[in-house]
């Protein structure tokens, strides 16, 4: 029911590549009392640096004590958001949410969303209080309007996404960068 791309713990993950995080922080996190008290978690950095990895272990590690979980990606979230909007059925739609207690959007800043924004500021502020977060963006909050294309809409949105949340930066270069060059120095070795 999580439609998680893939399996990923908090053991998978290598901290050495991502020493600015705090350890202690992500395995309080992943406790769950964050989803209990409907904080949000936002996740920024470049592509590459473990943020998917990190949302998608705490959402494991939260689901095991039998809290709700569901992952999407902001593109697909969006998609269904129109659909639902074009077949007179959005408010119904949103409702359908309410049973998940952390929803991981994932890949928020890669492709503008223009008109779409306000779709996903609908759902974002229908969750405020009600419901947990953890996003994931490669853009720093500054350059969010970048994508929401809206000043005022990007204010209200940050308000309410940052009222409680936590704040995780992810710096460094790319994780599957490394890898795949390491890879190729292997090949080149044998």
């Amino acid at each position: 029911q999580a439609k998680f791309p893939s399996p990923k713990t908090l053991v998978d993950f290598d901290s050495t590549k991502a020493p600015q995080l705090s350890k202690m922080k992500i395995l309080k996190l992943a406790e769950g009392a964050f989803v209990r008290r409907r904080e949000n978690i936002i996740c920024i950095g470049k592509a590459g640096t473990g943020k998917s990895h990190i949302a998608i272990a705490l959402g494991m590690a939260v689901m095991q004590m039998g809290i709700r979980v569901r992952f999407i990606t902001v593109m697909q979230l969006l998609q269904e958001l129109q659909l639902a909007e074009s077949e007179y059925r959005l408010p119904r739609y949103l409702k359908t949410w309410n049973k998940i207690d952390l929803v991981i959007l994932d890949e928020l800043g890669y492709v503008p969303l223009g008109d779409s924004g306000k779709l996903l500021f609908h759902f974002i502020s229908q969750r405020y209080e009600q419901g947990s977060l953890i996003i994931t963006s490669n853009l720093e909050f500054s350059r969010w309007v970048e994508v929401l294309h809206d000043p005022a809409l990007t204010s209200a949105l940050l308000d309410r996404l940052t009222h409680h949340s936590h704040i995780l930066l992810f710096e460094g270069e790319s994780y599957r960068f490394r890898e795949s060059l390491a890879q190729q120095e292997q090949e080149v070795m044998e």
